[in-house]
């Protein structure tokens, strides 16, 4: 089989890989689809995500779709559509028993957190633990599938912010988990989302998604003192400022996006005097289930996908995935 393999900063391969087998309880998959991700595009153009360093040819990867190929139990037929949840849990901790996503010693599909590197689902083929694996509704395209994981990022964001029924949201930064933020702040009732970017062709696939305001932050600011709910999506600092001013008195901010493992510059003094609730969210538990079915029920979800790229053309993808003018999520086709 073929993979493709990120050695260090800018050296992405497209190379013969050895062919896998399921073990124990494993299940083997033929990969359809692969979206690049944030981590992904550090991995590549930076060798290292935050202080994750590629130390080992790495696989990226953890946004799939794909079909079964090989079930040793029989329990999935071949051909049968799937996702992957891209989660092992560690160890349960106190104080955090119901988020195993938090507990310690887990790991992810392409990431270099770990040694050996746990590797990614950029190849023809991978093995996945039973436990992970998430059937498809056959109504689901596999392309509009690979959303599955980005999108219960974007969930588990409002989850974090509590209920949003008949809240007039705001979210900062219209990349692709700004959009899946946007779709996911309506899907839970939201009463309205509006949204900022620094660029004009982000700002039209919010609006496609059910945005009511978009602003472009060159040209105007959010309005002060507005929102009741703000998602930071942009991961610039100063977005973070903008939000802080953003939301209303004893409002809340999940900050979504992953910012710089380095002091900065925020502007936090409104938040102290208007008992604003600052959050943090870090990726998802169940909420990839929740994903697949709204996934499954609104074809607008494919706005969200601007190229479909083949893997064997990765440095394109990867160079198309970084400029936002040009792209949203970009997938590539295994």
């Amino acid at each position: 089989m073929k993979a493709l393999t990120i050695h260090a900063a800018e050296d992405i391969r497209w190379a013969d890989a050895p062919d896998v087998e399921p073990r124990g309880d494993e299940v083997r998959l033929r990969i359809a689809y692969v979206g690049i991700c944030g981590s992904d595009l550090h991995y590549y153009f930076h060798g290292a995500n935050g202080a994750f360093v590629i130390t080992q040819p790495l696989i990226p990867g953890h946004e799939l779709s794909a079909v079964v190929d090989l079930d040793p139990r029989g329990e999935y037929a071949p051909g049968t559509p799937v996702t992957v949840h891209p989660a092992r849990y560690g160890a349960s901790a106190p104080g955090i028993e119901d988020r195993p996503h938090l507990w310690p010693g887990g790991d992810y599909l392409g990431s270099a957190s770990v040694t050996p590197h746990r590797q990614g689902a950029a190849a023809q083929y991978m093995v996945i633990d039973r436990a992970n694996l998430r059937r498809l509704p056959e109504s689901l395209p596999l392309r509009r599938g690979a959303l599955a994981e980005p999108l219960a990022v974007a969930l588990h964001a409002v989850t974090i912010a509590g209920d949003v029924t008949g809240k007039k949201c705001l979210v900062l930064g219209s990349g692709p988990i700004g959009l899946l933020a946007v779709a996911s702040l309506l899907h839970r009732g939201a009463a309205s989302v509006d949204v900022t970017d620094v660029r004009p062709e982000p700002l039209e696939r919010a609006k496609a998604l059910g945005a009511s305001q978009a602003i472009l932050v060159t040209e105007a600011s959010p309005e002060d003192n507005a929102y009741d709910v703000v998602l930071e999506c942009s991961s610039a600092p100063v977005s973070l400022s903008s939000g802080v001013r953003a939301v209303r008195p004893a409002g809340i901010i999940v900050q979504v996006a992953i910012l710089p493992n380095t002091d900065i510059p925020v502007n936090l003094a409104a938040l102290v005097a208007k008992e604003v609730q600052l959050r943090g969210t870090q990726r998802f538990d169940t909420e990839i289930d929740e994903a697949i079915e709204v996934l499954a029920a609104d074809d607008r979800f494919d706005a969200v996908i601007t190229q479909v790229i083949p893997a064997a053309d990765a440095v394109e993808a990867f160079a198309t995935a970084k400029d936002a003018s040009r792209s949203a999520k970009v997938l590539l086709e295994l």
